[in-house]
């Protein structure tokens, strides 16, 4: 099976957006730029692994705008963009990827079926740039700011990222050309005569340059968080699972110890169980015994960690991503306090989401009832995703 890395490069310092702090980590909507461009790759589903590229000096930068997302350890940058690459492309060595994308952690909306037409292309080609055609008619200046001639903009591209490659090939082509200064990773690929493939980009690719590029951002993720570029759905979810003797349960991923274990053909996780339920509602998709049926033998004793992540990834496939999670657990006992934290922690890690857009909350019956009479726990959950 072939494997696909991302590698996006985040070690610049970004002087022209007009801030002191590196335009990758200043915030958008509330969340860093980096993030943004990050969330993409990290959900869709032909993407196996991420490394960053970051500055040495921005390491609890990268912390805080990486928590919680399943990347590779970051690779500190070089001098010079091309010297960047090629330190990522290095550490990626280890992990032994077929083919590896390129792209600039400054391009923080590059969308899911763009990487998908990039990595397809690779099937067949081994360099690949996405890009757009040039449909501005385009002057040549001459010194003096005066018009000089007019460009024919027929079979121009304005070259975006992410650029893929058979990793060996940019690799080889790196090495062979490091002390030379190329653009891009493409142009790396050109001087080694290799021939790049165009793919379709997206307008709304465009590089977070300077101070007005911010206003776009901020208005591109406005209108995509309910305006014409995205829509806003919220899914809820149920379930129960009655005790039966043991020491222990889990319960959205945390093993807690109890006098009596939970009744259920997987690991009987009734906060994950009720959260991946909300997740497939909120996309209309079937419930989660429909993926994992009780009747299979497979999911005898599982993880519940499976059917969470095959739901993230339905969203990611529709092109969606999932903004906050809320789940409730009910019961007598165990206590849920000591282990809330955990739990965020767990369930964050496993969507490669924020802590801060997951909430746990644990509550009782008082009493009434098969939860309130100690038979069992309860849970049930809402999860709010953008579909884009």
């Amino acid at each position: 099976m072939v494997k696909t890395a991302a590698l996006v490069l985040a070690g610049g310092r970004g002087i022209r957006a007009g801030s002191a702090m590196p335009k990758q980590y200043r915030e958008i909507a509330g969340t860093p730029l980096l993030r943004e461009a990050l969330r993409v790759f990290v959900n869709h589903p032909a993407i196996d692994m991420v490394g960053v590229v970051i500055h040495p000096d921005d390491e609890a930068r990268y912390e805080n705008a990486a928590t919680g997302m399943r990347l590779l350890p970051p690779v500190f940058g070089g001098e010079t963009r091309q010297e960047s690459s090629f330190n990522g492309l290095r550490a990626l060595s280890d992990f032994a990827p077929d083919n590896v994308l390129i792209h600039d952690g400054a391009r923080p909306f590059v969308a899911p079926d763009t990487i998908s037409r990039v990595v397809n292309a690779l099937s067949n080609d081994s360099a690949v740039l996405a890009a757009v055609p040039v449909t501005d008619t385009i002057k040549r200046e001459k010194s003096d700011g005066t018009v000089g001639a007019t460009v024919d903009r027929s079979g121009l591209w304005r070259a975006q990222t992410p650029q893929g490659f058979n990793y060996e090939i940019i690799m080889l082509a790196h090495e062979r050309f490091r002390s030379q200064s190329l653009t891009d990773d493409a142009a790396v690929a050109e001087a080694a005569g290799h021939v790049v493939r165009l793919v379709e980009g997206n307008e709304d690719n465009f590089k977070v340059t300077a101070p007005e590029d911010f206003k776009r951002a901020e208005r591109q993720i406005s209108a995509s968080r309910g305006g014409p570029l995205g829509e806003t759905r919220v899914g809820s979810g149920f379930d129960v699972h009655r005790f039966q003797p043991g020491e222990s349960v889990i319960l959205c991923g945390v093993e807690i110890p109890h006098d009596q274990g939970l009744a259920g053909h997987s690991d009987a996780d009734v906060g994950m169980h009720a959260l991946t339920d909300a997740i497939l509602g909120a996309i209309c998709e079937s419930d989660i015994g429909t993926y994992f049926p009780p009747s299979d033998p497979r999911w005898l004793n599982a993880s519940s960690e499976i059917f969470l992540a095959k739901a993230a990834e339905l969203v990611a496939q529709r092109g969606g991503s999932i903004l906050h999670l809320d789940v409730t657990l009910i019961c007598e006992y165990p206590k849920i306090g000591p282990y809330r934290d955990r739990m965020r922690s767990r369930l964050s890690e496993i969507l490669a989401l924020d802590m801060g857009r997951v909430s746990i909350k644990a509550t009782t019956t008082e009493r009434l009832g098969f939860t309130g009479r100690g038979e069992g726990i309860a849970g049930q959950a809402t999860a709010t995703i953008l579909l884009r």
